[in-house]
This record gives structure tokens, sequence and C-alpha cells, in this order.
């Protein structure tokens, strides 16, 4: 059987699997552009509206485009996957767990849940990954 454990952020996912007592960890790196979408100032039109509007709009469909890019990489990497468990801070996981229902149904069945952490070194994350499993058999 083949467990997975991710820890991910916006900027990369570790990817733990744990097959017959042995370790592996991938890193897959979002290559997302992050953006400064504060406002520089812009020109203002006589309606007081700024012109930076269609900047944002640009920034956030190339930001989902990006996302989604890197949600297909995750997905790949564990396509293989017999169990799998999501961990991580903010909302990515969230996200990620949104992407694979409507988009990678067979790999979302598949997903036993999500749980809340901070940054980890990678030690930390496998073991997290290994003890996750160890109380969830």
């Amino acid at each position: 059987m083949k467990n997975t454990g991710i820890w991910l952020n916006s900027k990369h996912a570790y990817v733990v699997h744990l097959t017959n007592g042995k370790e592996e960890m991938e890193s897959v790196a979002s290559n997302i552009e992050f953006f400064n979408r504060t406002g520089t100032g812009g020109s203002r039109k006589k309606t007081g509206a700024t012109q930076d509007i269609s900047k944002e709009k640009k920034y956030l469909e190339k930001s989902k485009i990006q996302f989604k890019a890197y949600f297909k990489a995750i997905a790949t990497a564990i396509e293989h996957s017999d169990r799998i468990v999501l961990f991580g801070p903010a909302d990515i996981d969230q996200k990620f767990k949104k992407e694979l229902t409507e988009n990678y149904p067979a790999i979302a069945q598949k997903l036993l849940g999500t749980v809340k952490v901070d940054r980890m070194s990678q030690n930390e994350i496998v073991a997290l990954v290994r003890d996750y499993y160890l109380k969830n058999q």
C-alpha cells in the first residue's frame, strides 16, 4: 500500500510516499509569481477610480493559471497513491482539496483529510506523515 502525505504552501509542496516501510520524498515547486498588487499611485480618471483595475484582473487571471499548473504537478505526483493526507498552513490545502474534487475525482476519493500545521523542516514533514499513518491505520 502506498500512503502519501503532502505538506504544501504557495511556494512548494513536499510529497512523502510511504511504501512497505520505505520513505521517499519529492519536492514540487509552484513557480507561482507573486505580484505586488498594492497601488503604485496610478493615475486617476475623473470618476476617481484607478486605472490599475485592469492590471489587477490580469494578475489574478495569471495567478489562477499558475495555481492550476502547480496543482496539476502535485496531482501527477500522487496519482498512484492509495491513501492521501494534506498538511499545510493557511488555506492552500483547502484550495488543493477543492481542485482535486473538481478536476481529479479519482484522486479525491483517496483523500483521508487535511491537517493544519505551520512551517516545518523536511525531516519534520517525513516524521509527521509517518506518525499520521501509524495513528490512523
